[in-house]
């Protein structure tokens, strides 16, 4: 029986994929090789081919259930977007047929008025195309056939995700291949990024979810009292999984492995009611794909089981946010990872350098990736509770730290309490894997053969973070192969440019605990960036420094910058905005109400006392009633404080000082009316407070 099992397993994995072997089935053996071709090289596809490969492309969608198609895209919205079109096409006679032609496989025409576009489009202004992308495979989905694609305006101006992490694709596999060439690599033909992202959730009943509206419009909860018990007893990480959540993981997983999403590992988190999933390491175009995928699944699966998935990065105050850790490293196409140790000192000199291209990198543009992680959401999670903070560093490990330290300073390196080899201008040493603990505090921690980006939450696409990292490692190994493509003497040349480069950047690397005042006051001497909120980071986006690195290698032109800086800090405004106003609502038509109910009942039993014996002790409920009189006059006040704060601020034009005066005057004034409203909260009775609480959320799954 479990053979058979695993049988079925394997043969429905990727069934709903039109991947390799679906393609190797249905196209000729010609337009096969050349279709593998682009996807492995990233040269263009002969649109000649275009047509025979809709073909087959819709008749297996058709014999899998398909009748419509999407060009299915990633806009600036952080999810997903589609428009779907039938494949039946009306003819004389009362008739129709099936048809998907070349163009409507390669080229979609969505409105593209109504999406995010910085400023780069005006709103009747509607046009927009899709462009197919074969390098990520055409999926079915809900009865539709998928087809993964890049969106740009009619103008060519790119409006989404996908666009430039494809672009910086090609330009960190340009600037790798020179270093490659360099070390006398003669087999690989291409280095491709690769990722895996780890991604956290909770998993709350859904009539809970349903009954507070600070879930339902914003995904966390405005309000809340610290629980009786939350995380403090770590008996829920790694503990015996809850059979609902159980079965809602296992329908999980194979509706992933259709999609052909090599989910891997699933296991409780640290928080009550929190989750986590993990994939095989791919590309990081496939990766970002299949990202999507998982978090539109477990949105739509958790119905089903009658669950809520919440994929917030902070949605419970007090407890651990969830984040979505990012495992990045390079790989040629012959199977080599470049980021892992070597057995021989020129293969450890190659790491090196592939390794101090991504700190020369981290340290150079520190902005650009507390950028890829910056939010409204995120700020509430970044710097505690196994949320790394703003600050961005490396973690190397203590071992690899001093082998960088006796290059840099051309001495022994001694591991271990021994010499394992003499540094010279020719021979670098070995390294050894696996010699450190993780860092589970860092932002970027080097873990083995890979670099784990730790500064993501769980709301967010992996796109941006992904490009941007293969950008400014791009920009890095170009600096380095121009140095030693003139070199006159390799092996001495590459010895002085490590040692230089571990010297004037050494100061990004910190093993230690990232969560320490000290750090904070060392990052400072340091003169590393502490960009705290999201406004500050995204202030950066557009200097010089970061346009000229986003043109020179063909990712973004200046006015695409811009237009993403725009479009995320108006994410943000409008995103704290729609806070503001529902807790608002919830003040007012929940909270308020509710207390003041209670309020009277109290003040009703007081009265009732004082007529049946004056000389009853009536203490208990005027303490209580004086601290809830006083709290709601408070509450109510701040609430309309809010709310005039709120008119003023959406009156601001220029997006930049909207987002400051969100920062600066809204936020403060969120926070103090979230704290009156949890002092209320514990003294009102059970059956009183309008909907559920911490306690209840946490643990309602039974």
């Amino acid at each position: 029986m479990r053979n058979k099992k695993m049988t079925d397993i394997t043969s429905t994995y990727g069934s709903l994929v039109f991947g390799e072997t679906a393609m190797k089935e249905r196209l000729a053996p010609e337009i096969y090789k050349a279709l593998k071709h682009t996807i492995n090289t990233g040269v263009e596809l002969d649109i000649s081919l275009a047509q025979p490969i809709a073909d087959a492309m819709m008749s297996w969608a058709i014999e899998k259930g398909a009748t419509h198609y999407t060009h299915w895209f990633q806009p600036m919205t952080g999810v997903t977007a589609e428009k779907h079109e039938s494949f039946l096409t009306p003819i004389k006679g009362g008739k129709a047929i099936l048809s998907f032609s070349a163009n409507a496989l390669v080229k979609g025409e969505p409105d593209a008025s109504s999406l995010p576009s910085g400023g780069l489009r005006a709103t009747f202004e509607a046009r927009g195309y899709t462009a197919w992308d074969p390098s990520s495979y055409a999926f079915i989905k809900d009865g539709t056939l998928c087809i993964p694609t890049a969106f740009c305006s009619y103008g060519g101006e790119i409006l989404d995700k996908k666009s430039p992490l494809l672009r910086s694709m090609d330009a960190i596999n340009k600037q790798a291949m020179r270093i490659l060439k360099l070390f006398g690599n003669k087999t690989a033909k291409r280095v491709v990024p690769t990722c895996g992202a780890e991604q956290e959730y909770f998993l709350i009943d859904k009539s809970m979810y349903e009954s507070r509206m600070d879930l339902v419009h914003c995904n966390r909860t405005l309000f809340g009292a610290r629980p009786p018990k939350g995380q403090e007893m770590g008996d829920h990480y790694f503990g015996v999984i809850n059979p609902r959540v159980s079965a809602f993981m296992k329908e999980l997983d194979e509706e992933l492995w259709k999609l052909g999403v090599p989910a891997k590992i699933k296991h409780n988190e640290a928080a009550p009611a929190q989750h986590e999933l993990a994939p095989v390491y791919t590309t990081v175009n496939m990766a970002t794909d299949q990202n999507q995928i998982t978090m539109e699944l477990m949105k739509s699966l958790s119905s089903k089981h009658n669950l809520a998935c919440i994929l917030h990065d902070k949605p419970f105050e007090n407890v651990n946010g969830s984040g979505k850790h990012n495992n990045w490293s390079l790989a040629t196409d012959d199977g080599v990872n470049l980021l892992e140790p070597g057995e021989t000192p020129q293969e450890n000199a190659q790491f090196l350098l592939f390794l101090l291209a991504v700190i020369k990198a981290t340290e150079e543009y520190q902005d650009l990736l507390r950028i890829s992680a910056a939010s409204a959401s995120n700020d509430l999670r970044l710097g505690g509770h196994e949320a790394p903070p703003a600050i961005i560093s490396i973690s190397l490990g203590e071992e690899l730290t001093s082998v960088l330290q006796a290059i840099e300073a051309n001495t022994h390196y001694k591991g271990n309490g021994e010499d394992k080899i003499i540094l010279g201008a020719t021979v670098l040493p070995s390294i050894p894997k696996d010699t450190s603990d993780r860092n589970r505090t860092s932002p970027f921690a080097f873990t083995g053969d890979k670099l784990e980006f730790r500064l993501l939450g769980s709301s967010f696409s992996i796109a941006c973070t992904n490009y941007i990292i293969n950008t400014i490692v791009a920009d890095a190994l170009d600096g380095f192969a121009s140095i030693l493509e003139n070199s006159k003497d390799f092996k001495n040349d590459l010895t002085n440019l490590i040692a230089k480069t571990v010297k004037k950047h050494k100061h990004i690397i910190f093993n230690g605990n990232n969560y320490s005042a000290e750090w904070v006051e060392e990052a400072k001497k340091r003169g590393l960036l502490n960009l705290k909120t999201t406004v500050d980071a995204l202030e950066l986006f557009d200097t010089e420094k970061n346009i000229r690195l986003f043109e020179k290698h063909h990712i973004l032109s200046k006015s695409e910058v811009k237009s993403r800086k725009d479009i995320l800090l108006d994410n943000y405004t409008k995103a704290l905005n729609v806070e503001g106003l529902t807790m608002i609502d919830m003040t007012r038509k929940q909270i308020v109400p509710a207390t003041l109910l209670y309020e009277g009942q109290l003040v009703e039993l007081a009265l009732n006392k004082k007529n049946l014996d004056p000389k009853l002790d009536r203490s208990t409920e005027t303490e209580i009633i004086d601290k809830l009189s006083a709290a709601t006059k408070k509450l109510h006040n701040l609430t309309k404080e809010l709310e005039d704060e709120l008119t003023k601020t959406n009156t601001a034009v220029d997006s930049y000082n909207r987002a400051v005066m969100f920062r600066d005057n809204i936020i403060p004034l969120m926070n103090s009316i979230r704290s009156v409203v949890d002092s209320i909260e514990p003294l009102v009775a059970k059956d009183y407070w309008p909907f559920p609480t911490y306690a209840d959320l946490l643990y309602s799954v039974k």
